[in-house]
């Protein structure tokens, strides 16, 4: 299984026959605490940067859909201080990138993002929300970890990259332990599906 199929299966196609309930971007307001936690009890700082994926659909109406989230993204842009871009990956799917230094509002910008494709119909478009922590390293390793949202199943689990695509299962074990409860979190491990950079490193949180 490539990682274009594997993409699919744990975010798209598999899971959308396995999903548990309709996309709910309310779930998203949960990192609104989260991100305390992971300060907190963990030491890791929230980045700068989330990004929403979806997979577009060659429909006038989805166009004027991705229109829109520009435009209230856009109209937000100067009570929040949000900035986004809207690019794709070498994969065919697309992000909404969103870049602020407060965490809150980060979220509440993905919350805007999301609930306008479901308002529109669109939901089932929705494939991952995606939020990026550091943890700073005194001997230089890698502290980056993620928390991935996964609108077909409706849960999020933990990302812990490491160079040379491996992950780091210790990590990943421990965020779940601490922000179990907090986050609904996906039980079937199956579905912790890693989010690789593709070929040409494109994916837009590296």
């Amino acid at each position: 299984m490539g990682l274009l199929d594997g993409l699919r299966a744990a975010l798209g196609l598999r899971a959308e026959a396995d999903a548990r309930r309709d996309a709910d971007p309310e779930d998203l307001f949960g990192m609104s605490t989260a991100y305390l936690t992971m300060h907190a009890e963990l030491g890791y700082d929230a980045m700068d940067e989330a990004a929403l994926c979806f997979s577009g659909v060659d429909a006038s109406g989805f166009e004027q859909t991705v229109d829109e989230v520009e435009a209230i993204l856009e109209s937000g842009r100067a009570e929040t201080g949000t900035d986004f871009a809207v690019q794709a990956d070498d994969h065919g799917y697309q992000w909404v990138v969103l870049r602020d230094d407060d965490p809150e509002d980060l979220v509440t910008s993905m919350h805007f993002a999301a609930d306008t494709f479901v308002e529109n119909g669109y939901g089932s478009r929705l494939l991952a929300a995606v939020f990026a922590y550091q943890k700073p390293s005194r001997d230089g390793e890698d502290g980056r970890a993620y928390w991935i949202y996964s609108f077909r199943r409706g849960s999020f689990y933990p990302f812990a990259p490491r160079p040379g695509r491996e992950r780091d299962n210790g990590v990943e074990f421990k965020l779940e332990s601490v922000l179990d409860g907090e986050l609904e979190i996906e039980p079937d491990k199956e579905y912790w599906y890693p989010l690789w950079p593709s070929e040409h490193g494109t994916h837009p949180w590296e």
